[in-house]
């Protein structure tokens, strides 16, 4: 694919490679995965995740390749569920087959096929992907676990089940950010340059080192029982979620450069913010970490099919 795409897709595959790397000469030792992983998800994700946010307006927001979008999401994260049931591994498979790579390949690869008009819906997708789907993919994660804490004996009612499982999303790394986010983004104030350009610097961080993160535990991962399991993420990802919003878009008449940028968005491969939720959950980690490699390998394949088809679409 001769596209920005494509070396985006190479650096990803590069840093999991030098995480795995890493780990296979043993500079960074398997017990040192959970600090890096509570790091990442304490403290560069919030950062990236508040500084996002606080530049959204929402009033100024076009919704409706957006909500067709989501829509798209839902089908896919609930027909997991559905055909697994509600636990943590199924959460797990369900974010892993609805949350995209949107920035590092997601922006090169949208920029250059569709230009500015192609960027501004990404950039939309971009400023609320996080908040829908992290936040949403949290209060199943809580659910799930709320739900097989009551098999293990710990039995609550439904509405106590449900109170707790959205207090402990609340009160997690995720949400909170993200609310504070959108909050202080209302106000219209600056943020002071002492504030900003810290987060700046520990939200340019994220990425690699969640890639990195990703590598390392494919190193000391058992991946003889997984990969099937990874490859069935891989193919749903990069396949099934944008044929399921493809269809939704043309049944519900959205056509045009935001649709295929939606496309796009949908056949990106699987984000690595995923891995940090099987991390923090504790569920999946070998599966999922696989997952990502598989599907931005095959992504060299599935994208430029997907690109040909759009073409004929729009």
């Amino acid at each position: 694919m001769n596209s920005p795409a494509a070396p985006a897709l190479f650096s990803v595959i590069f840093i999991i490679a030098i995480g795995f790397g890493l780990a296979k000469m043993k500079w960074v030792r398997q017990e040192a995965i959970r600090d890096l992983s509570n790091l990442v998800f304490y403290v560069l994700t919030p950062a990236l995740l508040f500084r996002t946010m606080m530049g959204v307006k929402l009033t100024e927001l076009d919704y409706a390749p957006i909500a067709v979008y989501f829509l798209a999401v839902v089908i896919v994260f609930a027909v997991t569920l559905l055909m697994q049931g509600l636990t943590t591994l199924s959460s797990a498979r369900a974010l892993a087959h609805t949350f995209s790579n949107t920035v590092m390949i997601g922006i090169p690869l949208v920029g250059l096929v569709y230009g500015q008009e192609g960027l501004i819906a990404l950039f939309t997708l971009i400023s609320i992907h996080a908040l829908v789907l992290m936040t949403g993919g949290t209060i199943v994660f809580e659910l799930a676990a709320a739900r097989q804490a009551g098999r293990e004996g710990v039995s609550h009612s439904m509405g106590r089940t449900l109170a707790v499982a959205v207090k402990n999303s609340i009160l997690h790394p995720v949400p909170i950010p993200i609310i504070a986010g959108v909050i202080y983004a209302q106000t219209g104030l600056p943020l002071p340059n002492m504030v900003d350009q810290p987060l700046q610097l520990m939200g340019q961080a994220l990425g690699p080192m969640a890639l990195l993160l990703v590598g390392v535990t494919l190193a000391y991962s058992k991946l003889s029982g997984n990969m099937l399991a990874a490859l069935r993420i891989a193919i749903v990802k990069t396949v099934i979620h944008p044929a399921v919003f493809i269809a939704c878009a043309w049944l519900l008449g959205l056509r045009g450069i935001p649709m295929a940028a939606m496309a796009m968005a949908a056949a990106l491969p699987v984000g690595a913010n995923v891995f940090l939720f099987t991390q923090r959950y504790q569920v999946a980690e070998d599966e999922v970490s696989a997952s990502i490699a598989l599907s931005t390998m095959l992504a060299f394949v599935s994208l430029p099919v997907i690109l040909i088809l759009l073409q004929r679409l729009m």
